[in-house]
C-alpha cells in the first residue's frame, strides 16, 4: 500500500470511529443537562413564578425554564421557591429592601397573557435590589406552541441585562445519535434546543451520518451520509425535510461547511486518486473550484466570518496542523498553529478573533482555544477523547463531543474555562455537535 492510500485508510478509519460504532444501547430519551463546574461566586437571583394563562400556556412553567437557562450558565444561583416570602408578578410590587435582606441581587417577575388572536404574550421585569433600579421588559409575543422558545428569549434578554453579553438560550444545536450494536445500528441526526430539550429527528439511517453543519440563517443543515453505501454530502431544510444530494463524487465526500452568505459549501474531496483536498462548491450552479492542491491531507475547512478566507487542517508539515488561506489569492496557505504535534478541526469564533481546535495534550485529545492575535492556546477541557468543537453564536461558550464512562456525551465550556456542563442521553451515544446561529 502506497503512502497516499495509507493516509486515506487512516482518514476513513477515524471517520467511522467518530460516528460512534460500538454504541450498545438505545438513545430515545431527551438529553439531560448537568452543570459540572460553575463560577466561584454566582449571582444570587430570584425568578418568581410568572402568572399563568390557562389553558393557553399548555401548563408550561415559564419561570422554571428561565431559571434553568440562567443556572445552566453556572453564573447564577437561584433562590428556591419555597424560600420566597412573597411572589409578586409586577415590579411595582417588589420590596427591594426585603429581597436584599434575603441576600438576593436581582428579582425577575412576569406574566403570561392569552391574546384574542390565539397568541400568548410574556411580559418580564427585572429589579436590581442592590440599587432599587427597575428595568421594564423584555416582552415576547408568540404562538402558544412556541411558548418555550419565547421563555428562552426572555432568559436571553435577562442574561444580557445582567452580564452584558447576549444570551444564546433560544438557539439550537444539531448532533448525531447512534443506537444499537453492529451490524444493526441506527444513525440519527437531531436538532434540539440549546439546553437539549425539544429534540426533533431530522434523518435516520442504518449507515453512518456525520459532520453536520448549519447554514447561517439556521434553516438548512449540510451533512455527510453513507445511505448509498458511499459518502455523499446532502443539504436538508430543517423544517420541511426537503433535501438535495450536492456531492457524490468518486472517493470521499466530506466535511461540509456553509459560506457566510449560504451560497457555497467548502468540502473535502479525495477524487479518484485518493488525495484529500478542499474544494468550493457553488450550490446554485454546482460549480466546483479546487482550493488546495498538495500531496498532504487537507480537510475540515471553515470560512472566516467575512467569507474572504478559510482555515483548514493539513498534515503538510508532517503532522496535523491548522492553516489559513485567502480565497482568490496566489499566496500559499500560512500555518497558524505551532504548539504541540497535533492540532485539528478548526472552528472560528463569531468575531473571528479566536480559533477552537482539537489538540493533543499530554497524550489526550482535548479542546483548546487559540487567540489569533498572539497565538496563545488555552486548554478548556480535561477529557481523553474529545472532538468537534463549535462556538455558540454569542462566542461565550463552546459545545463539543466527549466521553463519560465509555459513552459519547455532549459537553459545553465557557471560553474562559470557568463554567462547564454535560448534555447526555439516558442511554446510547451522542456526538458531533454543532451550535446553530441566532434566529430572527
Amino acid at each position: 500500500m502506497n503512502e497516499r492510500m495509507k493516509k486515506l485508510a487512516t482518514v476513513l478509519s477515524m471517520a467511522l470511529l467518530l460516528t460512534g460504532i460500538g454504541a450498545a444501547t438505545p438513545a430515545w430519551a431527551q438529553l439531560r443537562l448537568t452543570i459540572t463546574q460553575g463560577v466561584n461566586d454566582p449571582i444570587p437571583i430570584a425568578i418568581v413564578p410568572f402568572s399563568r394563562a390557562v389553558p393557553a400556556d399548555g401548563g408550561l412553567d415559564v419561570a422554571q425554564v428561565i431559571q434553568r437557562d440562567l443556572e445552566s450558565t453556572g453564573r447564577f444561583k437561584a433562590m428556591a421557591r419555597e424560600d420566597m416570602v412573597f411572589k409578586p408578578t409586577a415590579s411595582a410590587d417588589i420590596d427591594a429592601a426585603g429581597w436584599k435582606q434575603q441576600r438576593v441581587d436581582y428579582v425577575a417577575v412576569g406574566r403570561v397573557t392569552s391574546l384574542a388572536d390565539g397568541q400568548v404574550r410574556i411580559d418580564a421585569e427585572l429589579v436590581n435590589v442592590l440599587t432599587g433600579q427597575r428595568v421594564a421588559g423584555p416582552n415576547v409575543t408568540t404562538a402558544a406552541s412556541n411558548l418555550r422558545n419565547a421563555a428562552h428569549r426572555i432568559a436571553d434578554a435577562l442574561f444580557e441585562k445582567i452580564i452584558g453579553i447576549r444570551g444564546a438560550f433560544a438557539t439550537r444545536i444539531a448532533y448525531v445519535s447512534v443506537d444499537g450494536k453492529p451490524p444493526k445500528q441506527t444513525y440519527e441526526l437531531y436538532v434540539a434546543d440549546a439546553d437539549g430539550a425539544n429534540r426533533v429527528k431530522i434523518l435516520a439511517s442504518p449507515l453512518p451520518i456525520m459532520s453536520p453543519a448549519w447554514s447561517t440563517d439556521g434553516e438548512w443543515l449540510a451533512y455527510v451520509s453513507f445511505e448509498r453505501r458511499v459518502s455523499a454530502v446532502y443539504v436538508q431544510h430543517r423544517r420541511t425535510g426537503k433535501k438535495s444530494m450536492v456531492s457524490a463524487r468518486a472517493g470521499i465526500n466530506g466535511a461540509p461547511t456553509f459560506s457566510p452568505d449560504d451560497k457555497k459549501l467548502a468540502l473535502t474531496l479525495s477524487g479518484s486518486n485518493g488525495n484529500l483536498d478542499v474544494y468550493l462548491l457553488e450550490l446554485a450552479s454546482g460549480k466546483l473550484t479546487r482550493l488546495t492542491d498538495d500531496p498532504a491531507i487537507d480537510t475540515e475547512a471553515v470560512f472566516t466570518p467575512d467569507g474572504t478566507g478559510i482555515y483548514f487542517t493539513s498534515d503538510r508539515s508532517g503532522n496535523p496542523q491548522i492553516y489559513r488561506m485567502t480565497l482568490g489569492s496566489s499566496e500559499r496557505p500560512k500555518r497558524v498553529t505551532f504548539t504541540g504535534s497535533y492540532n485539528a478541526r478548526p472552528r472560528l469564533s463569531p468575531d473571528g478573533k479566536q480559533l477552537a481546535l482539537v489538540t493533543l495534550d499530554n497524550g489526550a485529545y482535548r479542546i483548546g482555544v487559540q487567540d489569533l492575535a498572539n497565538g496563545t492556546v488555552t486548554m478548556l477541557s480535561k477529557g481523553r477523547q474529545e472532538e468537534s468543537p463549535s462556538f455558540a453564536p454569542n462566542g461565550a461558550m463552546l459545545i463539543f463531543g466527549g466521553r463519560e464512562r465509555g459513552q459519547g456525551v455532549l459537553q459545553t465550556v465557557s471560553v474562559d474555562g470557568q463554567v462547564s456542563a454535560r448534555l447526555d442521553a439516558d442511554a446510547g451515544e451522542v456526538r458531533e455537535p454543532v451550535w446553530g446561529p441566532f434566529l430572527p
